[in-house]
């Protein structure tokens, strides 16, 4: 019984200091992610039976089957109503390693999260693809529970999801949510995603859009008058448009160009910083997809999508080096944290010298900076 009290007390402290990850691995003692730094809990190192004890203590019996087979797992825990976690368990060495991440109970609003204002004008559109990206542990699955939380409690719409695992919660409020768990509701992403359009859903959400079958399909069902919502783990507007198309082979390449002009509506690229002097922040990249954008999609002129979103600020949409560079003005988060997520860290770097001179660039700068593609 020991053993269970001990994931039970690790879990405690994770709750009750606002950690996001616990890390569970054989040679040292547990180690918890806080405010960005992975920091040792002050217990014993942990050894082969401890940290397969504390798997066996919290992981399904399906899962521990799909671990001996295929060397890893994942699966969404609860710790009775305090929170959820996802769950990773892998081999490493032959032995047990677990990453626990928390999921909060509460959804928190866009004004909390700072996302773009014009996310809730797009949201409300009746059809339409639209994109959640960035790195894994960016904050994209909190961003897209706040949205289908909103309309939730604003619309009375069918909303499916299809998560693997099932992360937040939902209950139904104005809306019917039925959420969906890869693996265990369904078989797969482009499997549940061909049944829910038989569903009669209003908003179907694709926890991610890994590969070609997931990716045409996701397009297909915002084309036929539904809003999708995906995720991809690109960085930025411009390489996540790339990204779709180059999954496809040459001679397809065309025809996804033309549905994907026709199906986008937009682009929220994210990334997670440390915020002063303590706690997380997010820096936002906002792409509105307007008639002009469209043509750019459909053309293949992709590598003109960072300066339209530059001269795009009246339709909602901003940068992500503009937004890392507004945090670091704004005094909220360190100028190394700030370059280390940019996408031309040179570039920022150098307006942030210039910043600290007293030089700003003004807007009338930047959108001269438009033409020199």
């Amino acid at each position: 019984m020991a053993r269970q009290i001990q994931i039970d007390k690790l879990l405690e402290t994770v709750v009750r200091e606002s950690i996001s990850d616990l890390h569970i691995t054989v040679g040292q003692p547990p180690v918890v992610r806080k405010g960005g730094h992975m920091v040792r809990l002050e217990t014993k190192s942990l050894d082969k039976e401890d940290t397969t004890g504390l798997m066996k203590s919290i992981t399904p019996e399906r899962n521990q089957q799909e671990l001996q087979e295929r060397g890893g797992t994942d699966f969404g825990f609860a710790f009775g109503d305090k929170a959820r976690f996802r769950v990773s368990v892998f081999k490493q060495r032959g032995m047990i390693g677990m990453v626990l991440r928390r999921i909060p109970n509460e959804f928190l609003t866009f004004e909390q999260l700072g996302l773009p204002p014009v996310v809730r004008e797009l949201i409300q559109r009746p059809r339409g693809l639209f994109l959640v990206t960035g790195p894994t542990g960016s904050g994209k699955t909190t961003s897209l529970a706040s949205m289908i939380n909103w309309m939730n409690n604003n619309l009375d719409h069918h909303i499916i999801t299809m998560e693997d695992p099932i992360e937040y919660y939902h209950e139904h409020k104005k809306s019917t949510i039925n959420q969906r768990e890869i693996g265990v509701d369904c078989i797969s992403f482009p499997d549940a995603l061909r049944g829910a359009l038989r569903q009669d859903p209003d908003v179907i959400l694709v926890g991610e859009m890994r590969d070609l079958e997931t990716i045409e399909a996701a397009i297909t069902a915002a084309e036929t008058g539904h809003v999708v919502f995906g995720t991809l783990h690109t960085t930025g507007a411009q390489g996540t448009v790339d990204r779709i198309i180059d999954v496809f082979p040459t001679n397809q390449q065309e025809q996804i160009r033309t549905q994907l002009a026709n199906g986008i509506i937009g682009i929220l690229s994210q990334a997670l910083l440390p915020r002063k002097p303590k706690g997380l922040v997010a820096a936002y990249e906002m792409l509105v997809v307007t008639s002009a954008i469209s043509n750019l999609i459909r053309e293949g002129k992709t590598f003109r999508i960072n300066s339209s979103i530059q001269t795009g600020r009246k339709f909602g949409m901003i940068l992500l080096d503009d937004s890392l560079f507004n945090l670091w003005r704004n005094g909220l988060c360190e100028e190394k944290d700030c370059i280390t997520k940019s996408n031309n860290p040179g570039e920022l770097r150098a307006r942030i010298e210039r910043a600290k001179k007293g030089m700003f660039d003004d807007d009338a700068d930047e959108d001269d900076d438009e033409f020199d593609d």
